[in-house]
């Protein structure tokens, strides 16, 4: 009969440890981005994923987030970070490391994106499923995302042709989008941009391209007299981003809460990342509105010219990438149809 109590007790705990195992592994993701809380993608995209990954893992998962490098580093070694974990995940630029992505610079090249930052970042992660995985293939990628159309903002008058942006100093935020400043007569200057108010304050330059959707919280209206949009049907230039987690930190989850990042993660939510910037835009255009800034839009015939320039850029670098045994022309050629699936065929 004791032995029979015994044992019985004993089933009773294996049960009841069972039971509450999973509990055991409960997770803090700790993830660092480099903007303002008051950012677009903080505000609309990466605290809203983090809220709805606590919710769906019934509060097993906590994800801390830590704006403005909180953490420590600087933004170019944001992707170094996920990959080494030193932090849990986070959201990071490959255009802050030239040359190590070239297959994102796709989705970079002139007048590639469309104008809705939502429908081409749905293509990027199209694209990558093909062509980033193996880059990609050191972290988790949970979205792979894009901003909205680039603005043109500096001291001074509007840039409204060609021929105003020879002279000019600008920040540029990736090699492509320099590449096109310089063949228009501009000087760039590579910095993250949240260095670019204090360099525009200073003079160290004279403007930059950056979208809308940024202005608010670097306070750009501030600094800047001038904003020139490019209009059209295709953005002048666009920037990668990735928000990833560590490879180790995912795989430490058990199965269950693996699915609830997986489920949180891809075409769907890389398309959530978009929608952030797309907002975001729509709030820091009628932002400047409301000042006595200019803001203007170019010309048709000022854009053909920059397509004509863009074209045979977006020409160079399949040269470029073929030369380095890469599908330059496959790639530009994907990109194209994906974001036009996108965008429902335009």
């Amino acid at each position: 009969m004791k032995r029979l109590l015994i044992s019985a007790l004993a089933g009773a705990v294996a049960v009841t440890l069972s039971a509450t195992a999973p509990m055991a592994q409960d997770v803090t993701l700790r993830c660092q981005h480099f903007l303002s809380p008051m950012a677009s993608i903080p505000r609309f995209f990466i605290e809203p994923w983090a809220r709805k990954v606590e919710a769906d893992s019934d509060g097993r998962i906590k994800v801390e987030i830590y704006p403005a490098m909180q953490l420590g580093g600087s933004p170019p070694a944001l992707y170094d970070q996920i990959r080494d974990g030193v932090i849990d995940c986070g959201w990071a630029l490959p255009s802050y490391n030239p040359g190590r992505f070239p297959e994102a610079e796709a989705f970079e090249l002139p007048f590639m994106s469309s104008m809705s930052a939502e429908a081409t970042s749905k293509a990027l992660w199209e694209f990558g499923e093909t062509y980033l995985t193996e880059r990609f293939g050191d972290i988790k990628p949970i979205a792979i995302h894009v901003h909205g159309p680039g603005v043109i903002h500096k001291k001074g008058d509007p840039i409204t042709s060609t021929a105003d942006f020879e002279g000019l100093k600008l920040r540029g935020p990736s090699r492509q989008a320099n590449a096109l400043l310089e063949s228009l007569g501009a000087t760039t200057v590579g910095m993250p941009v949240p260095a670019f108010p204090e360099a525009l304050s200073k003079g160290v330059v004279d403007g930059g391209v950056i979208p809308w959707e940024i202005v608010p919280p670097l306070k750009v209206h501030e600094l800047a007299d001038s904003h020139t949009q490019i209009g059209g049907d295709r953005a002048l230039y666009n920037t990668v981003f990735v928000w990833g987690m560590n490879l180790d930190s995912y795989n430490r989850l058990p199965d269950d809460l693996k699915a609830v990042i997986d489920a949180n993660s891809g075409l769907e939510v890389s398309g959530m990342a978009g929608a952030a910037m797309d907002k975001g835009d729509t709030v820091g255009e009628e932002l400047v509105n409301g000042t006595d800034n200019a803001v203007v839009t170019l010309d048709e015939a000022v854009v053909d010219e920059l397509r004509a320039i863009g074209a045979a850029q977006t020409e160079a670098w399949i040269a470029e990438m073929e030369s380095k045994g890469l599908a330059g022309r496959q790639m530009v050629d994907d990109a194209q149809a994906l974001i036009a699936k996108h965008t429902g065929g335009s």
